[in-house]
């Protein structure tokens, strides 16, 4: 596939998305909670994870309306985590995608109920009432429950909340490479993986390929995580619109300070690889756009 074949896929699935999105989260909700959930999710992002679902869903021949919800579903998840990361009461931080975020924008309490209003929404848009707009095709009531489960196992305590939890309580801790790669599968990895997952759920997809493509996801959320945590010393606040050195100034474990610079290059390099490997693994007949999708995370400047 060109380069510009998968360019001109990525914008109108991102368009897809937006449309969504914009759609989905209300502007209506009351005393200005919508507004604050709106600047939280829309106009930022490179939305990986609905892109991932997309891309999933396409290898296995899925359910277009279904894998479009999850989309959604899980990229609310994402915007809602970020909004609460960023509070005073965690990583206290000021710039997200490029601009203040919610807290600052809207207070903390704003922020507080703007995650948590995006949080339930994620699960209303995977559930949505018969006839309701934005269903036409119908999603099976089965496969409804299977993506709540992939997403609420991801975000909870065993994935993406509990990776936070380690995240704070490591603070000025000497972890080690296997203590740390434990935190960011879950705090990053979870999340990423089950995006894969959710797209591969609105298919028929083989047990030979559901766990390549599980395999796919673990490695490439690590690598995420480690290029994220490269990215965080070697490029500026305004090309990453977020704080950069945020992690380092803190005192937190990252890729670079428990490997060195060097190392979590070839790290990112091996993951980038083994997500690649799994691909190949997963039999499926077209995974061009996970496959560049991976790549995509591994060559990123932001």
């Amino acid at each position: 596939m060109t380069a510009s074949a998968f360019g001109h896929w990525m914008r109108g699935e991102l368009e897809h998305v937006e449309e969504a999105l914009s759609q989905w989260v209300p502007a209506d909700a009351p005393a200005g909670l919508g507004l604050a959930m709106r600047y939280g999710v829309l106009d930022g992002g490179k939305r990986l994870r609905p892109l991932l679902v997309r891309a999933a869903c396409e290898a296995v021949d899925g359910h277009q309306e279904a894998a479009l919800r999850a989309a959604v579903a899980v990229e609310l998840i994402h915007a809602y985590s970020l909004v609460h990361d960023d509070m005073p009461c965690m990583d206290n931080d000021v710039l997200r995608r490029g601009k203040p975020t919610v807290h600052v924008r809207y207070g903390e309490a704003g922020a507080m109920l703007a995650g948590d209003a995006m949080q339930a929404l994620a699960f209303e848009v995977l559930t949505p009432e018969p006839g309701a707009a934005g269903d036409e095709a119908g999603v099976p009531a089965a496969l409804q429950a299977r993506l709540c489960g992939l997403l609420a196992r991801a975000a909870g305590h065993a994935g993406m909340a509990g990776g936070q939890a380690i995240d704070l309580a490591s603070t000025g801790v000497a972890l080690d490479e296997a203590s740390l790669r434990d935190m960011h599968r879950r705090k990053t990895g979870a999340l990423l993986q089950a995006s894969v997952l959710m797209g591969a759920a609105t298919g028929l997809c083989s047990p030979l390929a559901w766990a390549a493509l599980s395999d796919f996801g673990t490695a490439l959320g690590l690598a995420f995580q480690v290029v994220d945590d490269i990215l965080d010393v070697t490029q500026h606040s305004d090309k990453l619109g977020k704080t950069a050195g945020k992690d380092l100034n803190a005192n937190k474990p990252t890729y670079v300070t428990v490997l060195g610079l060097t190392e979590a290059r070839h790290q990112a390099a091996g993951l980038h690889q083994q997500a690649l490997d799994a691909l190949t693994r997963s039999g499926l007949a077209d995974a061009s756009h996970l496959r560049l999708l991976a790549d995509r995370v591994v060559d990123r400047e932001s």
